[in-house]
């Protein structure tokens, strides 16, 4: 029954793609390291018919690569989560009871407060476990995503 009330779900970047570490180079460039296990979740997701974007309050060009080679949307810069994500469950005709928010730390809090269900890695914030309907097994960056699909079929299959 979870999975098929779900229409969207809703990622932080740092801390749920990547495992919150960031190199730079002696230019200034950044680069993160994600799962390609995530990119394989994200993959079967869009199969179940579920949309997906990330938020970010972070403004990165890695975020935009990811999200391009994942074939998401993705908002960056974004310094009130909640804020952003009504108005677009608005302007996509979606119910925030319907929204599952995977987020880590302190600026995901009011947009997990306000989703439909949450998910939070096993290394977040613990402000974040506490008000997180799941705590996952995996660490930010290292799959996921891929353990939120794996409950989401898990769940299709008790349906």
């Amino acid at each position: 029954m979870l999975n098929k009330k779900i229409k969207l779900i809703v990622y932080d970047f740092d801390g749920v793609m990547t495992n919150n570490k960031v190199y730079i180079d002696q230019n200034g460039n950044e680069m993160v390291l994600v799962s390609r296990a995530d990119g394989l979740g994200i993959s079967e997701i869009k199969k179940m018919g579920i949309e997906q974007i990330i938020i970010s309050t972070e403004k990165n060009p890695v975020v935009t690569a990811r999200a391009r080679k994942l074939d998401i949307p993705c908002a960056q810069g974004i310094s009130n989560k909640k804020d952003y994500l009504i108005g677009y469950c608005n302007k996509n005709n979606i119910d925030i009871s319907r929204v599952a928010f995977v987020g880590n730390d302190i600026n995901d809090k009011d947009a997990i407060k306000i989703s439909g269900i949450t998910f939070s890695p096993s290394d977040a914030h613990p402000s974040i476990k506490a008000i997180s309907d799941y705590v996952l097994k995996s660490k930010g960056g290292d799959g996921v995503i891929r353990e939120v699909y794996d409950f989401l079929i898990a769940e299709r299959k008790n349906d």
